[in-house]
């Protein structure tokens, strides 16, 4: 009775343990900064460790129990478990890179004061400037300034995207705004050559913007956040049923064990 007792106990850690576990990993995944999703990875593990070694004293006491049906059960959990040990992983180790988190965060803050830096360079441009010439500078200056806020608003739906191709072709948007920025810059060289430094200027702080932006690109591009999401909705929910649905069927059975039990 003492060991039928103690496997009920453990068969009851067990699957408290198998929920610890998934709960920290689901924790990791919406966690909003790298020290809370590491935080809830490393207990998702520690909960996983867990598992396992309360699994291997579960077999050594229904092995001593001669219940080979529950033993049977344990070990198509164990099977199970491995799967989803795999699966989750993989997702913890998207989880704590947070790149879609990052991306956003570097698009909010030094993508958004890049682009504020670079439209107030040229805001003296037209100062100076003949009047026939002041309505084409002011457009020129307009047209550079829309695209780099356009660059900005693609930021956006390109952090939240999955799908490569949408990617690529959003990607492909930024680099024809990007052309079009540095046109309009050298019409305004052209046009205004009194300008010339202010001009410099401001392409050094759009060459700025570029280069957070093409880092927002490549954060973005890894995906972390977006995947690991995507699997811990769409893969994980069939691996844990299955687990837990074998930790209910080890418990059952074994609150159906007695004194009077036959093998």
């Amino acid at each position: 009775m003492t060991r039928l007792e103690d496997s009920r106990r453990l068969a009851a850690d067990l699957r408290v343990e198998f929920s610890h576990a998934a709960e920290a990993s689901n924790g990791a995944v919406m966690a909003v900064t790298d020290e809370a999703a590491v935080t809830a990875a490393r207990t998702s593990e520690k909960a996983k460790g867990a598992v396992e070694t309360s699994s291997k004293a579960l077999a050594q006491l229904l092995g001593g129990l001669n219940f080979s049906s529950e033993l049977q059960m344990l070990r198509d959990f164990d099977a199970r478990f491995s799967e989803y040990k795999q699966l989750d992983s993989r997702i913890l180790e998207l989880a704590v890179e947070n790149t879609n988190l990052k991306a956003r965060a570097l698009s909010f803050g030094l993508g958004s004061q890049a682009a504020d830096s670079f439209r107030r360079s040229l805001e003296s441009i037209a100062v100076g400037s003949p009047n026939e010439d002041r309505c084409r500078i002011d457009s020129l200056v307009l047209e550079a300034v829309l695209a780099v806020r356009e660059i900005q608003v693609l930021h956006g739906p390109h952090i939240a995207e999955q799908d490569e191709a949408a990617m690529a072709r959003m990607e492909k948007e930024m680099t024809d705004l990007d052309a079009k920025a540095r046109a309009a810059l050298d019409s305004l060289r052209k046009l205004a050559p009194t300008a010339g430094s202010t001009l410099a200027d401001a392409l050094a702080k759009f060459d700025q913007f570029k280069a957070v932006s093409s880092q927002i690109v490549q954060l973005s591009r890894r995906n972390s956040n977006v995947v690991s999401l995507d699997l811990s909705l769409r893969e994980k929910p069939t691996l844990k049923a299955a687990c837990d649905e074998r930790l209910r069927a080890i418990q059952a059975a074994l609150d159906e064990e007695g004194p009077k039990s036959k093998r």
